[in-house]
């Protein structure tokens, strides 16, 4: 199916399922431990044995000699692979480093060797008897040391560089400017479920049980690592543990699984320990950010300007931090770029929310900053500054834009008129109070996507498709639109995702994963519509699907009865043209958070917070919600503690556990409150709908930044916002005895 333009009657409109707030079809599965996730497939083959990764100790340099021996005598022990006994091995699309390094090094914790032993505690025991010596060469590790060498980007966006207008002219000219520097930190995924695969031969093909978000991406990086066919690789991933961006693309744990199994003979599980999940798979990279904003008196942007400075290893791509910059506030002259320096650090790619989610956060604290200049309110100061079409393309307007409407109604729900535009002036008792927004901003991509479906004689719908469920309730959305198009309930709908067996899906990244998949099974279901209505004799045009029944005026047929003589399986995909090219499709929100922070102390708590995304039509409210206020939680980790530290002389990440690395929780958080506006967008896909999941992420650390300015007057730019930055900037004296 080819979507260009909405349909005249939309099943989907019906509204009897989808857009209902169900609860998880695989809810039971996973409280009750039922849903295995990879590392726990005992049941997919017998005879599994374990690897064990041995990690590069140095961040740069050559493997001079590596002393096998020890190792291989120890108990237990069936092999061990180097890049040396693995032969000639290619390398992926998606992945910048080797998955197996060796002699050269890219980076530390960089897989160097696996070795596979017949139980867990035997293979780890002996990757400790791996001896190697080392030439350590010297690396480039400190993203501000090496922003002065940054150069314009290889790979990555096409438009690293854009410019409308005259900005510097416009910005000199500017009666009130704003030129300021901001930096965010490095960050982890630190997804629950660690990176994790298991594998196994039949012959000359593959097959990897393993934990990843993209099953089409996996299987070409898995195939062109391994020099094999692309139909020799079979990837299966129905259940995942969190992946927020870190399980895009394969990574040590699948490549090393196979190269294992097909040393030893034997089904090879590998499992990477949380260090080596922060030191050899990916991360958000570090961020230096310069904003300049100039406006007219009356608060008109006339000229806006975003530079952003990156890192990652030689060949890799920027964090692409400018993206919302050009498409979220009007301004008639504009200029963003972006610059990448070469850091020998661990790989950065996505993470959820890349480029939108660092970039807000210091696009949304210069917007406070600029309002406060003015004598504006902040959010006079957003709606002033709003756009219809995007400011480079004029002829683009966007699909649906409702960022005054949400900023307007957080305002209103919110109680936004109680906050004080003094900064400092708020107090109960020892602790200063603060609210803060900001706005939120996602780009909304459309990928094609595909699935197959089956009726059989009892009525029942199957879906299969490679489409993967990260913990977003993937499942329950796709039964629901196959239920709605199919006119059944939803119990008479099973799902099974995540196997490259499958027809090919969007997959889950990018926010595009919710309205792309299940726009596939839309289209698949809308084919069997068509088969079966034919098979029964009746007009596909005129038929109607309602209540287990097909119906043509007053001729009523069970849907069962199409499959009497045999199941009914078509396949179909969704395709969507230009309309990328016709619109601007993106989503809209705004975020609101009242801070107290501790006068003597600067301990900073979160009081509130609330959140109004502009989203197309709500696929399901609950799991919604939940995606939102995750990401909500996920914004008040990057916002107040969240920070890989990066040792400068050693080159690698020090704080490599839960332990050192803080992330934010629901617990941190006393309220959460999500308003879903009331929006469908018939351009986006025939579901009307948008992604939402990265969008609950985006400005929510400026927002919290923002609140914690108007409650102690000290502004910080440098993330993460943390108490030991506020003293040193001097705190306001308080009368506690007042």
């Amino acid at each position: 199916m080819k979507f260009d333009t909405p349909a005249t009657t939309n099943p989907i409109d019906q509204g009897k399922v989808i857009g209902k707030p169900h609860d998880r079809i695989d809810g039971p599965l996973k409280t009750t431990g039922s849903a295995p996730y990879a590392y726990e497939r005992h049941d997919v083959v017998p005879g599994q044995v374990y690897g064990f990764v041995v990690g590069a100790t140095i961040a740069k340099g050559q493997i001079r000699s590596m002393d096998l021996a020890a190792a291989k005598a120890a108990p237990g022990v069936l092999g061990i692979v180097t890049a040396a006994s693995a032969g000639k091995l290619g390398k992926g699309k998606f992945n910048t480093a080797h998955l197996l390094g060796g002699p050269e090094v890219q980076h530390y914790h960089q897989a160097i060797a696996l070795v596979v032993a017949e139980t867990f505690e035997q293979a780890r025991a002996a990757a400790q008897l791996v001896k190697v010596d080392y030439a350590r060469k010297p690396g480039a590790f400190d993203l501000a040391a090496a922003r002065d060498g940054a150069k314009m980007p290889e790979t990555g966006p096409s438009d690293a560089d854009t410019a409308v207008g005259d900005f510097a002219g416009a910005f000199a000219a500017a009666p009130v400017q704003l030129d300021a520097t901001y930096t965010t930190p490095d960050h982890a995924h630190a997804m629950m479920e660690p990176h994790a695969s298991i594998a196994t031969w039949e012959g000359d093909k593959v097959t990897i049980w393993t934990s990843n978000q993209m099953i089409a991406w996996g299987v070409g990086d898995v195939a062109a690592t391994l020099n094999v066919p692309k139909e020799n690789v079979r990837l299966v991933s129905p259940y995942i543990g969190g992946g927020f961006g870190g399980k895009l693309f394969v990574r040590t744990d699948a490549v090393l699984a196979a190269l294992g199994a097909k040393a030893v003979g034997r089904p090879v599980k590998v499992n990477l320990t949380r260090p080596q999940m922060f030191n050899n798979t990916t991360h958000r990279p570090a961020t230096i950010q310069r904003l300049r904003l100039g406006a007219t008196a009356d608060g008109k942007l006339t000229a806006i300007g975003h530079e952003s400075w990156s890192g990652d290893l030689e060949g890799g791509a920027p964090e692409t931090a400018v993206a919302q910059t050009q498409l979220l506030y009007a301004g008639a002259n504009r200029m963003t770029a972006m610059r990448l320096a070469v850091l020998d650090l661990p790989e950065g790619n996505a993470m959820r929310a890349p480029g939108e989610a660092p970039g807000l956060m210091a696009l949304e604290i210069a917007m406070d900053e600029m309002a406060e200049k003015l004598k504006l309110d902040p959010i006079q100061f957003r709606i002033l500054n709003d756009t219809q079409v995007d400011p480079a393309k004029p002829e683009r307007p966007f699909s649906q834009r409702k960022l005054i409407e949400c900023l307007q109604t957080g305002a209103k729900q919110f109680g936004w008129d109680k906050r004080s535009a003094t900064p400092a002036s708020r107090r109960e008792g020892r602790w200063m109070i603060g609210m803060g927004v900001a706005a939120a901003y996602r780009g909304n991509l459309n990928m094609k996507s595909g699935a197959r479906v089956t009726l059989d004689r009892d009525g029942v719908v199957t879906v299969e498709t490679d489409m993967t469920d990260i913990g977003t309730g993937t499942y329950t959305i796709i039964a629901q639109t196959a239920a709605e198009v199919m006119g059944l309930p939803l119990e008479q709908v099973k799902v099974s995702l995540g196997d490259s067996a499958f027809p090919v899906s969007a997959g889950s990244g990018g926010q595009w994963g919710a309205n792309s998949s299940t726009a596939g099974v839309y289209a698949a279901c809308m084919k069997l519509r068509e088969t079966i209505a034919t098979k029964l004799g009746l007009d596909p045009a005129k038929a109607e699907f309602a209540d287990g029944k097909v119906s043509v005026g007053r001729k009523h047929v069970a849907l069962a009865d199409a499959a009497a003589s045999g199941n009914l399986t078509v396949e179909d995909s969704i395709e969507f043209g230009d309309l990328a090219k016709k619109y601007q499709q993106s989503t809209f929100g705004a975020h609101f958070v009242e801070v107290a922070v501790d006068s003597a102390t600067a301990e900073i708590r979160i009081r509130r917070m609330l959140a109004v995304c502009a989203a197309g039509r709500i696929l399901n409210p609950k799991s919604a919600r939940s995606q939102v206020i995750g990401a909500m939680a996920m914004g008040a980790g990057a916002a107040l503690m969240e920070e890989l530290v990066v040792d400068k002389r050693l080159g690698f990440f020090v704080n490599h556990d839960l332990a050192g690395y803080e992330v934010a929780v629901h617990a941190d958080i006393p309220h959460q409150e999500v308003i879903f506006l009331e929006e469908t967008d018939p351009t986006t896909s025939p579901m009307k709908a948008k992604g939402v999941g990265e969008l609950g992420i985006c400005g929510v650390a400026a927002a919290i930044a923002n609140a914690t300015y108007n409650a102690t007057g000290i502004r910080i730019r440098d993330y993460p916002v943390t108490l030991d930055k506020l003293l040193r900037a001097g705190m306001p004296e308080i009368n506690l005895t007042a």
